[in-house]
């Protein structure tokens, strides 16, 4: 009597597991991810940027683009997500070992300037119509006919092979 007990408890414990199984993995499952939109002002004749040549752009290891035009970086704010990926996807740098690099490429003379940082995507997308050499990033919904999205290894933020993600933001 104890045995067969035993054994209905057991497969009701596992009936249960079964059942709470697909709700688990739906709630452990990666959140969706969006390609964020590299831009550049529309009168830049750079279309397409390897992610080797955006990560040295965003290093400040490469300050002038094809036409001579200064590189004019501009960046969001630190703690936003956006920000956030670029370090992760394009620098491979964390906040700390980004602002070092940073700091120590404008002591030696490696880095001639600093990034532009700015609070919201409407500050960088206006910065980037703006300024001839400039060079931001922004989430799709964000973009406008004022700014250009570059390619990134040939690949548009819409591509599924599109390298630089960020996770879409949350449904309001």
């Amino acid at each position: 009597m104890i045995r067969r007990s035993t054994t209905i408890v057991l497969v009701l414990a596992a009936a249960a597991l079964l059942r709470a199984a697909p709700e688990a993995s739906l709630a452990a499952s990666p959140p969706k991810q969006e390609g964020l939109a590299i831009v550049v002002n529309q009168s830049n004749a750079v279309d397409d940027l390897s992610l080797a040549e955006l990560r040295a752009v965003f290093l400040g290891e490469r300050s002038h683009w094809p036409n001579g035009r200064r590189i004019t970086l501009v960046m969001m704010e630190q703690g936003q997500p956006e920000r956030e990926a670029i370090l992760r996807e394009i620098c491979r740098l964390s906040e700390a070992d980004f602002r070092r690099r940073i700091l120590q490429g404008l002591f030696t003379g490696e880095v001639l300037v600093s990034p532009k940082t700015l609070a919201t995507p409407v500050g960088v997308r206006k910065f980037v119509f703006n300024v001839p050499g400039a060079i931001g990033y922004l989430r799709p919904e964000d973009v406008d006919a004022s700014v250009k999205v570059i390619r990134v290894e040939g690949r548009l933020p819409s591509d599924t092979e599109y390298s630089v993600r960020i996770s879409e933001r949350p449904e309001r």
